[in-house]
């Protein structure tokens, strides 16, 4: 009898340090007063990645050996002494504030929405960004957020999270309920900006599918996301399908279903919001859920975004890119 219960203990101790040792969680460090990552777009073949911080860098991870290098800027007149370590609360526009990114693979551009100064791009050799568009249809981006590129097109989707309230106003349009964010493309053969979709409550991410047929958009105030289709019998119509407390950025897979950065209530306190990461298909149905309360308390995370079977973890709230493997 006592064999037999060791024997079971033995193999309950092996069944979950395997469960533990399944999943693991580590950190690439941001430079020294280095805050902010809001968003990731990562190089295929290197997989080295981009992201944007609070006093208006966009970095390039270039790997454990070399690790972040100055890429590139938005703002015109930014001062490195001025600008270089300071606090997300110092955003302004003589520094910037690049939010959302997407590469485009074949031409290796680095689309960019800066919050203070539009949509633009990056080529290969990085430095000051080229803006391409600040307004559509006459109302200028008060907030540009995130970037999605069609890969075989070329072709840009990205949002203005508000056409009222700038980033440095982001409580207010919260407590206001603003709705007047907007879906925009940027077509990469006649290099124009069209509005597809307005009336959106903080368009905080955004990804199209690999055919073009529609966009995920999610709704940071709103507390849902929208799949916005581009053709078929409903072109520019949207079906509400997914709803999760603050929802950010939206980065699809390789495989065709989509990791979305969100909220999860907590069960104990019925209020707190604690960060997490969710699988969606298309159809916005729940695939996989990751808790990041472990590693983040109760900040949010911005986006999480799969790269060679990990997944990458960015947050405006802390200084480091997390990287959750299971």
């Amino acid at each position: 009898m006592r064999t037999k219960t060791i024997a079971t203990l033995i193999l309950l101790f092996y069944f979950l340090s395997t469960v533990v040792s399944a999943i693991s969680f580590s950190k690439i460090q941001l430079p020294r007063n280095a805050s902010g990552p809001e968003s990731l777009a990562f190089e295929f073949g290197t997989g080295h990645f981009f992201t944007g911080i609070a006093d208006g860098r966009i970095l390039k991870y270039r790997g454990p050996t070399t690790g972040f290098v100055d890429f590139g800027f938005a703002a015109p007149n930014r001062s490195k002494s001025m600008c270089d370590g300071t606090h997300p609360a110092s955003t302004s526009l003589v520094c910037g504030r690049p939010v959302g990114m997407a590469l485009h693979h074949q031409t290796n551009r680095l689309y960019v929405c800066d919050a203070f100064f539009g949509f633009g791009v990056l080529g290969p050799e990085g430095g000051l960004v080229n803006i391409l568009s600040t307004a559509a249809d006459g109302k200028p981006y008060r907030l540009c957020d995130d970037v999605s590129v069609h890969q075989p097109t070329g072709n840009v989707y990205f949002t203005d999270a508000s056409a009222v309230y700038n980033i440095r106003q982001f409580k207010t349009s919260i407590s206001v309920k603003d709705s007047t964010g907007r879906l925009l493309k940027y077509n990469a053969e006649t290099k124009q900006v069209t509005v597809l979709f307005s009336n959106l409550s903080c368009p905080g991410g955004v990804a199209v599918d690999d055919r073009e047929k529609f966009v995920l958009v999610s709704e940071f105030i709103a507390n849902r996301t929208r799949k916005i289709w581009l053709n078929g019998p409903k072109p520019y119509k949207s079906d509400i399908v997914n709803t999760r407390p603050r929802p950010g950025n939206i980065r699809k897979t390789r495989s065709g279903d989509f990791w979305i950065a969100a909220g999860m209530i907590d069960r104990q306190t019925q209020s707190k919001l604690l960060p997490t990461g969710e699988k969606i298909n298309a159809n916005g149905n729940v695939i996989e859920t990751v808790n990041l309360e472990k590693w983040y308390g109760s900040k949010l995370a911005s986006e999480v975004h799969m790269f060679d079977y990990k997944l990458y973890i960015a947050s405006p709230l802390v200084d480091f890119i997390g990287v959750y493997e299971h």
